[in-house]
């Protein structure tokens, strides 16, 4: 074992690990990257099959932002926000409110997707309260939902697994089912050809969920990852949910607050989800691929409605107490500015449709695996749903660690990505090439193989 990876396993404490599984076998040190390509300290060369926990846009080592963050520190590397402005910050508010368009025409820059959720929140709920809506505010998210693990993203979670432990630090939330088709209460036929897709006929009982739901409480908001739930296990929206839903929600009068850390910036297939179905939130909360996964920055867009209810006297104290040391940071704005160009560029739209091609053609070779229920895509999103029968679609049990065992096999192979419980995602970077593509899914397609069989469907 090397240096690096003896100081590692002495004194890191990482992220959703195990850590008595961590130092049972030797970590991956990752020293460099270029493209879609990482290098580990022995010099082994992987995919980046996530984007780096969803957030590489361009790729690792990008000329372009290179060259734009190292402009900014000629300049500055940071000022306070509390009290002064900077010139990127103000570029990019500018770009992403014209962007977003109407009625969102305000930002607030935070850190990371956990805080931009919690300033949504703070504002939805103090405007709630200042409109004479509820005294005491209430929110509603979906069953399955991940938003963060600050106490108040945490609230607005439902997946045991994550938040339950952490119960009594929380404030109570409510949840409505999630239209998660594949294992849909409601659906009670099941399909004559997996790949086909064909599920019962469906009467939308989960929209009427919601609406159920919203006709029963005053909410101040409904909390909505749009179009794909992430850490739920990357479950794709049906067409047309979010645009109900969002109207219900309009017609209740609660907010409408889109959490679009993860499916912003083109990851869905436009520069936001909510825009495939015409919604325009009151809250829009955008970070991971917005510095193009170089600097941790975050920024919630809201209304000027809601901006409104916080101007006042100096003395009155309607002012928006809320606010972080690194809030609209000149390095993570310079970075965001660049990444912005480069994703608005039509030769890098061209280039995401066609990687969605090529993907759809490579993972239709999945469904003759017996271990893979369901594959999932949603632009350049994937999740690939393994399952101990597919029949049944029974689910393999955590102990099994499947999706693990599957990352690790594909580890080996040289592609790196991270399981969601039995749920295996592929995020693959914009610049990934078509052939770079194929291995990514050939490369899961032969662990899936090694590690549960290679049964057919």
């Amino acid at each position: 074992m090397d240096k690096l990876s003896q100081l590692d396993r002495r004194y890191v404490w990482h992220p959703f690990t195990q850590m008595r599984d961590w130092v049972r076998a030797e970590p991956i040190v990752l020293v460099r990257g270029k493209g879609a390509m990482l290098v580990d300290a022995q010099g082994n060369k992987y995919l980046d099959g996530n984007s780096s926990i969803w957030t590489n846009l361009h790729g690792h080592n990008h000329p372009k932002l290179n060259q734009a963050i190292e402009r900014q520190l000629k300049q500055v590397a940071h000022t306070s926000a509390l009290g002064l402005a900077n010139e990127p910050a103000s570029l990019l508010a500018e770009k992403l409110v014209k962007a977003a368009g109407l009625p969102l025409r305000k930002v607030f820059y935070s850190d990371d997707g956990s805080t931009a959720l919690e300033v949504a929140l703070k504002m939805a709920y103090e405007f709630t309260r200042r409109s004479g809506r509820s005294n005491s505010p209430r929110f509603l998210s979906l069953d399955g939902a991940y938003h963060g693990d600050t106490i108040g993203a945490t609230s607005l979670g439902h997946i045991d697994l994550f938040h339950k432990t952490f119960s009594g630090l929380l404030f109570k939330t409510d949840k409505v089912a999630s239209p998660a088709c594949y294992r849909c209460p409601f659906n009670r036929v099941k399909p004559e050809r997996r790949d086909a897709r064909l599920y019962a006929k469906c009467n939308h009982e989960c929209v009427n969920k919601v609406e159920a739901k919203l006709s029963k409480h005053k909410y101040a908001a409904m909390v909505v990852e749009p179009r794909v739930q992430g850490a739920a296990g990357m479950i794709m929206h049906p067409e047309g949910w979010l645009k109900r839903v969002s109207e219900i929600v309009r017609a209740s009068g609660a907010l409408l607050i889109s959490d679009e850390v993860m499916t912003g910036f083109g990851r869905t297939g436009e520069i936001f989800a909510g825009q495939k179905e015409g919604v325009r939130p009151d809250f829009l909360c955008l970070a991971k691929g917005l510095t193009g996964g170089y600097l941790p920055m975050a920024a919630t867009l809201t209304t000027k409605l809601i901006y409104d209810a916080f101007l006042g006297e100096y003395e009155e104290f309607k002012t928006f107490f809320h606010g972080h040391s690194y809030t609209g940071n000149q390095l993570g704005s310079a970075a965001a500015l660049a990444s912005w160009n480069l994703l608005l560029q039509p030769n890098n739209k061209k280039r995401r449709k066609t990687m969605e091609r090529v993907l759809d053609h490579e993972l239709d070779s999945l469904w003759a695996l017996a271990a893979v229920g369901d594959v999932r895509r949603e632009g350049l999103v994937v999740g690939v749903e393994l399952v101990a029968d597919w029949k049944t679609r029974r689910a393999f049990a955590l102990k099994d660690r499947a999706g693990i065992r599957v990352c690790e096999a594909m580890a080996r192979r040289g592609v790196l990505t991270r399981p969601i419980g039995n749920v295996i995602p592929l995020l693959p970077p914009y610049c990934t090439t078509d052939a770079q593509l194929r291995r990514m899914v050939r490369v899961l397609r032969e662990s899936i193989r090694e590690v549960l069989g290679a049964g057919q469907a």
